[in-house]
């Protein structure tokens, strides 16, 4: 069984790969959408996977070093795309997290990046 849990955060950043000419290649701002989910079998007393203020708790440094940022300037995303910024945040996670399966990470309302590990 999966739960999960969603997440905001507004980030700006720029893709340095890019020509000049590229619209992404200037810095701009996205208010991304972050659902986080984990993989277990409900507790035979407690009922659940995970509390979702302990998955909370877990999720919320990774969001500090995002929320408000440059995501350039994160140690790690010098190249912050949605896909290698999915990457960045379950590397994060997936130490504290053993049963995370999926990371989902939308910059606008219509595109995103599911990342499942490696």
């Amino acid at each position: 069984m999966l739960i999960f849990k969603e997440f905001t955060f507004d980030a700006a950043h720029f893709l340095p790969g890019l020509p000049a000419t590229h619209k992404c290649a200037s810095l701009h701002g996205h208010t991304y959408v972050l659902r986080i989910y984990v993989k277990g079998t409900p507790g035979q007393q407690s009922g659940w996977i995970l509390d979702f203020n302990e998955l909370k708790e877990k999720v919320k440094p990774v969001l500090e070093q995002l929320d408000h940022k440059c995501l350039n300037t994160v140690p790690g995303l010098g190249n912050p795309t949605c896909e290698l910024t999915a990457v960045w945040i379950w590397d994060q996670l997936k130490p504290q997290l053993p049963c995370l399966t999926r990371v989902e990470l939308r910059e606008t309302p219509t595109s995103g990046v599911v990342y499942e590990g490696i």
